[in-house]
């Protein structure tokens, strides 16, 4: 029997568990000149869960170890290719999707693991899916967060419609690019994003991730960038962001909602916020239709970020109930 689409209801809020040390890591040295960060966190003996971070380009965070119970998981993080702690910072050199599929085969591979749930949300559930659709196989479960299909309408959603609700936050996006080149923002923030180490790029990158997490919580979060940690993350998701979105498009005849059943059996959850305003709801609704056996959870007080409450506590009663699935 399908699972039905789940409204919000009053129970207390799920809180995430308590903060982690990893107890492993290390770097993966894969296509060159990439080598990546990963952790291990938890139990050593526990069920392997890795999570998929978002961006393109977002990297990680320790807060993201928190999403699973550390006595029954064994929880795997990585930073993607440029992202995080990985090398060389920003890197878009041999940066594609099927690249980082790739790197999630051989991260499985050089820790030794069968099979492992697999957590993603934003870019990170175009990442779960792309790796079902090649390595269903090796997926204990997904549990998948604000549903993005890295086709071209999500893309023309934050870089256009996006402006109506967030109309200040745009006019601050745009006002870094003269107004003869608004026509193509994305070639523009381009032309500006690839000049490494440049004030130009500094500028871009900031305006970028400034108006991207001004969208991303149900409350918005004007986001300040100030130290070169910040400044270093802004360049990182904005510049490979950008990459993606200029290369590595979703065809409308390779769309992931054409290959469901490459991964249709897999026990999945669908946490979608309904104010999400970095991927919107469009696109969970659609993957719902051709895909109705995976649970779907539209959180009626929730935005994009995975850390907003209500979007937490559902994310976190997913991977409780996949506590009774077993390799």
């Amino acid at each position: 029997m399908p699972h039905r689409k789940k409204e919000n209801h009053e129970k207390p809020l799920m809180d995430l568990f308590p903060k982690l040390i990893p107890y492993a890591t290390g770097f993966l040295t894969v296509e060159e000149p990439h080598e990546l960060y990963w952790e291990q966190s938890g139990n050593p003996d526990g069920i392997p869960v890795v999570f998929l971070h978002g961006g393109p380009g977002g990297g990680t965070s320790p807060a993201y170890r928190q999403f699973f119970d550390p006595d029954h998981y064994r929880i795997i993080i990585f930073d993607q290719r440029g992202a995080g702690q990985s090398t060389p910072t920003a890197s878009v050199e041999n940066n594609t999707t099927a690249h980082l599929i790739s790197d999630i085969e051989a991260l499985r591979t050089h820790l030794s693991i069968e099979k492992w749930h697999v957590f993603g949300g934003s870019w990170g559930s175009t990442l779960a899916l792309s790796y079902a659709v090649k390595h269903a196989d090796r997926i204990l479960s997904m549990t998948l967060r604000g549903i993005f299909l890295m086709e071209q309408d999500s893309m023309d959603w934050l870089l256009g419609t996006n402006k109506n609700i967030f109309p200040e936050s745009w006019e601050e996006f745009i006002s870094v690019i003269p107004e003869k080149e608004r026509e193509n923002l994305l070639e523009a923030y381009y032309k500006r994003l690839m000049k490494d180490d440049t004030p130009e790029q500094l500028e871009a990158a900031i305006a970028w991730s400034t108006y991207e997490s001004s969208c991303a919580s149900l409350i918005p979060n004007y986001q300040i960038i100030t130290t070169d940690e910040q400044k270093t993350q802004a360049i990182q998701i904005s510049k490979i962001e950008c990459h993606y979105f200029r290369n590595q498009l979703i065809k409308p005849e390779d769309s992931l909602l054409h290959q469901v059943d490459k991964f249709r059996h897999i026990p999945s959850i669908i946490v979608q916020g309904r104010y999400d305003m970095v991927c919107p709801i469009y696109s969970a609704h659609r993957l719902h239709q051709v895909w109705p056996e995976a649970e779907y959870i539209i959180v009626q007080d929730g935005g994009h970020s995975a850390l907003d409450p209500a979007i937490r506590s559902r994310l976190i009663e997913a991977t409780e109930n996949f506590k009774k699935i077993k390799p």
